[in-house]
């Protein structure tokens, strides 16, 4: 069963005679332990793909298609069954951490809210399953964060703590939109180094959303580009950057510098791996 299976997923905002298609006729699938990247420039409907996915379009764009999560049809669901869905199966990671904690509530409060809503766990079951899951991304004295605001911690101390919130449910999906673009070069680098210790950990699939192809090349197990609203290319990490198919992905190749360093990286790897 795969965590995330996406059936000619098209979302459109405005009337017939107007209609602006921004997902056009989407199909792929994330399996339980792999990292999809969904890779592609600006506007090319990568996180209206994922917000569809989580159910959160506005009430203006009209959806067609089939989303299941972990097995459970996404697609049709009312408000009240989306919410439960979204904390056990699936959750969501944004580009900026500030925007989904919120900043009068301490990280205890906000960190036991998931489990004694969708576990049904009691206060201490709660807090002690909320500590694990802080040790578990690295958070090194997880008790006393726990008491802490979100003011009081690093952009990437506040990543971790969402990351922490989602997987201390086990949802069958994480999808991390952008989770390091607002993220200084190092911690960048272990919020990904953690991405890829947690899918082996826990087993979810992960969704990654980027443009950036590095990200990709140093993260992802499987790739899909996606232009226009269209996915363009896919398959296997490697086969997609070092023989591309389509002209699209080969221009995303050549604008970013930096890929050639971690593709001759990833050469290596393979060269030692048995």
């Amino acid at each position: 069963m795969n965590a995330l299976e996406i059936r000619d997923l098209t979302v459109t905002f405005g009337g017939s005679k107007d209609a602006l298609t921004v997902v056009d006729a989407v199909s792929l699938t994330v399996a339980p332990g792999e990292i999809l990247a969904l890779v592609g420039e600006s506007g090319s409907g990568k996180s209206m793909t994922s917000l569809a996915v989580m159910g959160l379009l506005p009430p203006a764009a009209r959806v067609e298609g089939r989303i299941t999560v972990g097995g459970a049809a996404v697609s049709g669901l009312g408000r009240r069954a989306l919410e439960d869905l979204r904390g056990r199966q699936m959750g969501m990671v944004f580009q900026e951490p500030m925007t989904s904690l919120n900043p009068v509530l301490t990280i205890r409060r906000q960190m036991t809210e998931g489990p004694r809503r969708h576990l049904g766990l009691g206060r201490a079951e709660a807090e002690k399953l909320a500590c694990a899951a802080l040790a578990e991304v690295g958070i090194p004295d997880p008790v006393a964060v726990m008491g802490q605001y979100p003011h009081q911690l690093s952009g990437g101390m506040r990543q971790r703590v969402m990351i922490a919130s989602v997987l201390a449910l086990k949802p069958a999906l994480l999808i991390a939109d952008e989770p390091t673009t607002a993220l200084d070069v190092t911690v960048q680098g272990q919020v990904l180094d953690l991405l890829v210790a947690l899918k082996h950990r826990s087993g979810s699939g992960i969704l990654l959303i980027t443009h950036d192809i590095g990200v990709v090349a140093e993260t992802a197990d499987r790739v899909a580009v996606m232009q226009r609203g269209r996915i363009v290319e896919t398959g296997p990490v490697d086969q997609v950057l070092f023989a591309p198919r389509h002209d699209y992905t080969r221009k995303l190749l050549a604008a970013h510098l930096d890929v050639n360093e971690a593709l001759a990286m990833r050469a290596e790897e393979r060269k030692t791996c048995p």
